[in-house]
């Protein structure tokens, strides 16, 4: 399948999880149907091979992003806009972290995702999940994320959503951060939703 109907594949996946996103801001979503709109139970391991589910989104804000650690482009810039952003919450930081899901199980085992993680301009509080390609494609159903593979060989890459959910310490999606969002614009929304407290339905003040 050609480039274009891929990139239009992943417009189209985007448009949907920025359209849920508006939804609930907007109430037409309520907050009983927030975590079946985005979000669910998902059961990976993380970067020092411990088994992991749902319940680490569980009492911290946590600003989920799905990539790989071959990603040329949006993954690390997206990773080093949330390490100054997690600085710019201050003491508020305690209470946030990064998950970050690969959807590369063939090369993200959790060595690599820890190694890749270790990068000082990246997130202090980031965790890195991985899984089987089964356990990936149940959590990127969840969360409604598009990825691909292209290309053939080692070097091959990955197209995947490149948007941001925060996450309520309740596990509840609250919305969504466009890519290529400042850390400043980054840290403003989530202690916007932080101010309305763990039931938050909104990153607007």
């Amino acid at each position: 399948m050609s480039r274009t109907v891929w990139s239009i594949l992943a417009i189209l996946a985007l448009a949907f999880a920025v359209i849920t996103g508006l939804a609930v801001r907007r109430g037409i979503l309520g907050s009983g149907q927030q975590t079946a709109a985005i979000g669910g139970p998902f059961h990976l391991v993380d970067q020092k091979g411990a088994p992991a589910d749902a319940s680490l989104l569980k009492h911290k804000w946590s600003a989920v992003f799905f990539g790989f650690t071959y990603c040329p482009e949006a993954c690390p810039t997206t990773l080093l806009a949330l390490g100054q952003t997690e600085k710019l919450l201050g003491p508020k930081a305690d209470d946030f972290q990064t998950v970050f899901v690969s959807v590369d199980p063939g090369r993200d085992t959790p060595k690599v995702m820890a190694n890749y993680l270790s990068n000082s301009a990246f997130p202090r509080r980031a965790i890195g999940l991985t899984g089987t390609p089964e356990q990936v494609a149940g959590i990127a159903k969840a969360y409604h994320v598009f990825y691909q593979k292209a290309g053939d060989g080692p070097d091959y890459q990955v197209n995947h959503s490149t948007i941001t959910y925060l996450m309520s310490p309740t596990g509840d999606f609250v919305c969504v951060i466009p890519y290529g969002e400042t850390p400043q614009q980054m840290a403003g929304q989530i202690a916007s939703a932080m101010q309305q407290g763990p039931h938050a339905q909104s990153c607007t003040v």
